[in-house]
């Protein structure tokens, strides 16, 4: 949320000039008036603070900026998607390959990869050995986020691309 210009209701407000140049503590009318000479906006960064903090910015880049901002925002969340593999504990050579495959391809596509192994018995150990041996054939694409989690029914670990 941007405020600018006479939208900013405090009485006084901590000025920056366009250069950076700290102006200090100034009335609010003075701040909007220096901000006409210049052609410029006053825009306030903060609201948490008293006297809120505004700085002068050249006309339209401070909208730029916020929705650059905000797109940036948007590519971050959109970013990491977790994406899951099960496999079981006692897993054919081949199937292996398969997993293995799949998740590189999906690391390299930027996805963050959960690899669940389903546990039944007495398979801890063994599920343990397989996601090790997984995150060893997958460090060149991406690198472990979590520990390996072992409970109950399943064995997790979750990898983020490099």
């Amino acid at each position: 949320m941007l405020i600018l210009n006479e939208k900013i209701k405090a009485s006084e407000v901590l000025l920056t000039g366009v250069n950076g140049e700290d102006l200090g503590v100034v009335s609010r009318d003075e701040a909007l008036a220096m901000a006409r000479k210049l052609k410029v906006d006053l825009v306030c960064t903060s609201l948490f603070s008293s006297p809120p903090p505004c700085k002068l910015v050249s006309r339209g880049a401070a909208k730029q900026e916020a929705a650059k901002e905000k797109q940036d925002a948007r590519k971050k969340d959109l970013q990491l998607k977790v994406k899951e593999i099960r496999l079981t504990a006692s897993i054919e050579e081949h199937d292996y390959e398969t997993k293995q495959r799949q998740a590189e391809k999906l690391l390299a596509s930027g996805n963050a990869v959960q690899l669940v192994v389903k546990i039944q018995g007495k398979e801890g150990p063994k599920a343990k050995e397989l996601l090790e041996r997984l995150l060893k054939d997958l460090a060149a694409g991406g690198k472990k986020e979590t520990g390996i989690q072992l409970s109950g029914k399943q064995a997790a670990v979750r990898v983020v691309p490099l």
